[in-house]
């Protein structure tokens, strides 16, 4: 058709297909009003309690909702308006492989409430870790004992329903963390023998097996991480060493570049199996343990990401727990 007649008009679309769909995911964001939800965890026992904050501003937690069920050491994923946690534990270590799930459940971030049933991950699986931009999540690695897993899986986070294989890793990993910009995502691999600063890469709308990125400034594990849409944190963990050694460490990357990571700041607090979500500014660590696990915290500090330096209180949460999963509705991977 090369000529019509109308009084109305439209604009066809303009730049390629991938600066369409990153103005589409920036159109999403607005750091100002981002949500941040905590869920899950062990206060001692597994808890099913989802906190929320509002990134940009400081003070405690609020009750959200639920999880379907209680467990900890789940991922998380989100979009502009779903939450998602998949996969996760029941019980102290060490328990049987059948105390593993494979649940996926989701909420809508901008609302409060209980969880939905989302659908279930192809494996039983602890700590993978999770990654997304505006339209899909990606649950990385993790560890079905006694054993650690490559597996990389993925979910259209709009839909509901099982997720399906994405690619490997290239390194089974036990404990992992998650983040990224529009395009790339960032696994932060931990606990892997004799390999525990680690950093890998996908490319978030393709398919295929992860790529080494570089390796964080110190070896630790259990620790957690953010981003903006230009740059990736990972704070806290523990030194595999005996007995292990708690940390405070904050280090950064540069997204869109390879290599390793350099030293950002400290963290509040030394503590380990934290976890941490973003907006496009600030970057919040959520709660946490000192080894071997018994005194926990119900810490929440924050730094901005764009700068260098320490982290800041924020508040805290509603109870002490360790073994959580953060995501917000303004992360780094909506851009």
């Amino acid at each position: 058709v090369t000529t019509f007649d109308t009084q109305g008009y439209f604009v066809p679309p303009s730049g390629t297909t991938e600066e369409r769909y990153m103005n589409v995911a920036r159109s999403a964001v607005d750091p100002s009003s981002a949500r941040g939800l905590v869920a899950g965890g062990r206060s001692p026992g597994d808890t099913n309690v989802i906190d929320y904050i509002t990134i940009a501003t400081t003070g405690d937690a609020q009750n959200f909702g639920d999880l379907t069920s209680a467990r900890h050491s789940t991922g998380a994923v989100s979009s502009s308006t779903r939450g998602i946690w998949g996969g996760g534990y029941i019980g102290s270590y060490p328990s049987p492989t059948s105390n593993s799930r494979n649940i996926i459940d989701y909420v809508i971030v901008a609302t409060a409430g209980n969880a939905q049933d989302f659908g279930d991950l192809i494996q039983k699986t602890r700590y993978p870790g999770g990654i997304s931009d505006s339209t899909r999540g990606v649950f990385m690695g993790g560890y079905l004992s006694p054993n650690r897993t490559n597996a990389i899986e993925y979910i259209t986070m709009a839909s509901t329903g099982n997720a399906k294989d994405f690619g490997d890793m290239s390194v089974a990993s036990i404990a992992n963390n998650g983040c990224g910009s529009p395009t790339r995502g960032i696994n932060s691999t931990d606990d892997n023998p004799g390999n525990s600063n680690t950093i890998s890469y996908i490319t978030i709308q393709s398919m295929g097996n992860a790529q080494d990125f570089g390796d964080r400034s110190v070896i630790s594990s259990y620790l957690g991480s953010c981003s903006s849409d230009t740059r990736a944190l990972f704070g806290g963990g523990t030194n595999p060493t005996s007995p292990a050694v708690d940390l405070n460490t904050i280090d950064y990357i540069t997204i869109a570049s390879t290599g390793n990571a350099v030293d950002f700041g400290d963290l509040t607090q030394l503590r380990y199996s934290l976890d941490a979500t973003s907006s496009l500014t600030r970057g919040v660590f959520t709660g946490g343990a000192a080894r071997p696990g018994t005194t926990k915290y119900d810490i929440i500090d924050y730094v901005t990401i764009a700068s260098l330096g320490d982290a800041i209180d924020f508040g805290n949460l509603q109870t002490a727990t360790n073994g959580v999963a953060s995501c917000s509705n303004g992360h780094g991977g909506l851009g």
